[in-house]
């Protein structure tokens, strides 16, 4: 059956334009897919540890090499990499932070970036024949022909290291202006039908 990952990441819940428009996107997705399945990761419930000793002898000792701290530390990440193979869609709702990435994101891709599990030794990604749509939320306005266009750093590093592991199939959906949501305005409704048509791809 085919299968959406969902991953969520803004802390701010019911005033997050990204966690608003990835909701859209699932139901949407859920409509054109009715035998389909959501696998639903909340970056903000998940005890995330960032990279450390224990983890990198986790990912790059033989197993019968590995202590019982390395076995527990690689644990969350065999997990979430369970989670990007079994997908056949990843939804990716974030919001901008400082012109790139939560931390808390940054520390969920190098869990799943791994030498011969999601990359091969020779840099080839292996997670081929998936699509990703990401939804990124931004309280200015970056879209082409802004003045502060290039100080998006978010898109560029979300596409390249997507790629990386072999998901080339990539749509990046730039909701400006998020901000605008807080004043009155609908600034998730703008990219509603954009959200939507994704979906439904």
């Amino acid at each position: 059956m085919p299968t959406l990952l969902a991953i969520g990441v803004s802390p701010r819940y019911e005033s997050s334009t990204s966690r608003k428009l990835s909701a859209l996107f699932v139901d949407s997705w859920r409509a054109a897919h009715p035998a389909g399945r959501v696998i639903d990761r909340d970056l903000m419930k998940t005890a995330l540890p960032f990279v450390d000793l224990p983890w990198i002898g986790g990912a790059f000792m033989p197993a019968e090499m590995q202590s019982a701290e390395s076995l527990a530390a690689i644990r969350i990440s065999d997990d979430l990499v369970a989670e990007l193979k079994a997908a056949d869609h990843i939804l990716i709702g974030t919001p901008m932070y400082n012109f790139s990435i939560p931390a808390v994101l940054k520390a969920y891709i190098d869990h799943v970036v791994r030498k011969d599990v999601t990359v091969s030794t020779d840099n080839v990604g292996l997670l081929t024949g998936k699509k990703a749509t990401v939804i990124l939320a931004t309280g200015g306005d970056f879209s082409p022909g802004s003045p502060v266009e290039g100080y998006n750093l978010a898109s560029g590093y979300l596409r390249q290291v997507l790629g990386y592991v072999g998901i080339t199939d990539v749509e990046i959906i730039l909701a400006g202006r998020g901000l605008a949501g807080d004043y009155g305005e609908t600034a998730a409704d703008a990219f509603g039908e954009a959200v939507a048509l994704a979906a439904a791809a």
